[in-house]
């Protein structure tokens, strides 16, 4: 396999841009997601961390890098916790793919492990529950005008076009001959029908992550503050209750337990989903009395996400243990988005 990055050409692009001097040292993977890359390394004694496609890049690989890239740099003076920014080389020229370089963040992912100290209280795995909820909070009210961010997304009839946009998504993955995915999830049609006749009627645009969860944020080494809101590969102009829905679409409940692990060990303490709910709406400014459709909303795009890999693996363009894993996860998804809408009616 070639290697993940070629140190010649990343010492003279850095050299290019003034970013230190002498050979790349100490480069090594950091585990993350499955779908981006990160390596770590040295040079001239400071630390970087750079982002670029996956060795199987998709069809707009680079172009997720450069969006990235300017929602980072945007972000730098604001309160939301984010990587910083070193710089970005959205050429591909350079090294074959677009790429850029931030700083090192200083903490932990919680569902990988948690410290000792954040272990030991359910005190403090409840407040790591709320952080969660206020980083989308601040992020949602950030005025992403002032920022010059105008033309990252189309917030207009955002939400009236998802359900079609992220249909013609698990359309496309016909395109891999071995995928028969859709086969196995639940109520695909039936989940789209809903959405479309419980749209909300309106909503106040913002900055959305995009794919908003524990995996997603760092938390502080020393306190259940986050460090960073990581991943920014699906943020855009939207509507940031999606966010929330997020949350909620990947939160462990009472009502399917056995159907949803906790993502952290142990899970005594954290918040309940509708703490999460309350806690954000004490943060915001947004109307949360439609929150059931986003949480559906959630389940459907995150379900089509997932099995995108799926399709992937495949064709042996992601690992197919990871592919057999998030199709289950896509099933569930939509097994949860179908219970929530019967619960929905149920109640009204």
């Amino acid at each position: 396999m070639e290697p993940l990055v070629d140190s010649e050409l990343l010492c003279t692009w850095m050299d290019s841009q003034g970013l230190g001097s002498g050979p790349i040292e100490d480069i090594h993977n950091i585990v993350g997601g499955t779908q981006n890359i990160l390596l770590r390394f040295t040079r001239g004694g400071k630390v970087y961390v750079l982002r670029r496609p996956p060795r199987f890049p998709r069809e707009n690989s680079n172009q997720t890098m450069a969006r990235e890239s300017v929602i980072l740099r945007a972000l730098a003076d604001t309160s939301v916790p984010h990587p910083k920014l070193i710089a970005a080389c959205t050429d591909t020229a350079p090294m074959g793919y677009a790429f850029y370089l931030m700083e090192e963040v200083r903490g932990f992912n919680a569902t990988t492990g948690l410290p000792p100290y954040h272990a030991a209280s359910p005190e403090v795995r409840h407040r790591m529950g709320l952080a969660l909820v206020e980083g989308i909070a601040r992020l949602g009210e950030v005025d992403y005008l002032r920022l010059s961010l105008e033309n990252f997304g189309k917030p207009d009839n955002y939400l009236a076009r998802q359900v079609s946009r992220w249909t013609a998504q698990l359309e496309s993955y016909t395109s891999y001959p071995n995928w028969d995915g859709r086969r196995d999830l639940p109520g695909v049609e039936d989940v789209a029908k809903w959405l479309e006749a419980n749209l909300p009627a309106s909503f106040t645009p913002g900055i959305i992550h995009g794919d908003y969860h524990l995996a997603n944020v760092m938390y502080r080494n020393d306190s259940p503050e986050l460090a960073a809101i990581v991943d920014w590969e699906l943020a855009t102009i939207g509507d940031p209750l999606i966010d929330l829905g997020w949350v909620l679409a990947t939160w462990p409940d009472a009502a399917d337990a056995a159907a949803w692990a906790p993502p952290v060990t142990p899970w005594e303490g954290f918040p309940s989903a509708d703490e999460l709910v309350a806690h954000y709406g004490e943060h915001s400014s947004r109307e949360l009395s439609q929150m059931n459709w986003y949480r559906v909303m959630a389940c459907f795009k995150l379900g089509i996400l997932l099995e995108g890999t799926y399709a992937r693996a495949t064709s042996a363009e992601a690992s197919r243990e990871t592919g057999d894993d998030l199709h289950q996860r896509a099933i569930r998804l939509f097994q949860r988005a179908s219970n929530w809408i019967n619960e929905g009616s149920a109640n009204e």
